[in-house]
């Protein structure tokens, strides 16, 4: 199915739901984007090695892990569920507050996001998502580059990210808002995804 006419005021997470599954989009801002084809197997395993470490972290804690494609609702204001204008799907996350989990959906902010970056959704990540992710107050946002080696971190400090933290992809790097959660890099050369 196609993606239909672009109206006005964009598109809700209530006309989101109609499109069927065949094709995933998210919005931002009311406006869709067709997500890639599926991810190549080097970002799968990135991604996985990530919400391996977090699924034994917080086993018995408040917090859940996530990984893609769960919807994360991002409401501006008073919207509604369905009147909502932002729609992600973020590669792997984290939500403590369990009012924010339903079976459907996240309603809200995550607390820590991850986005392993390919170079279809780089841009993306780099600026739409990260302007909605920290409108709707996402505490830590972590971008992660496999081709470049790099993570860049952005916390949310008095409402907005400043500039990010840049650091290697090695060793361990801890989760400022998870304190005493760590992700260990993998030793061996992180796997390079195709341009």
């Amino acid at each position: 199915m196609g993606l239909p006419q672009l109206k006005d005021q964009g598109f809700c997470y209530a006309e989101y739901q109609s499109w069927g599954s065949q094709d995933r989009y998210e919005l931002i801002d009311g406006e869709a984007f067709a997500m890639a084809p599926a991810p190549t197997i080097p970002h799968q395993n990135l991604v996985l090695h990530i919400a391996t470490q977090l699924k034994r972290a917080l086993a018995g804690k408040p917090c859940q892990p996530f990984i893609a494609p769960v919807d994360v609702l991002l409401p501006h204001g008073n919207e509604t569920d369905g009147a909502v204008r932002t729609v992600v799907q973020p590669d792997v996350f984290v939500v403590c507050d369990p009012a924010k989990i339903t079976e459907r959906a996240i309603l809200g902010a995550p607390d820590w996001i991850v986005e392993v970056l390919s170079p279809a959704t780089a841009s993306r990540d780099h600026i739409g998502k990260r302007l909605a992710y920290e409108q709707a107050g996402v505490l830590e946002y972590w971008l992660v580059h496999p081709i470049d080696k790099v993570l860049m971190i952005y916390i949310l400090e008095d409402g907005a990210y400043g500039k990010p933290i840049v650091l290697a992809l090695e060793g361990e790097t801890p989760i400022a808002v998870l304190p005493g959660l760590v992700i260990q890099w993998p030793e061996e050369s992180l796997p390079v995804e195709a341009e």
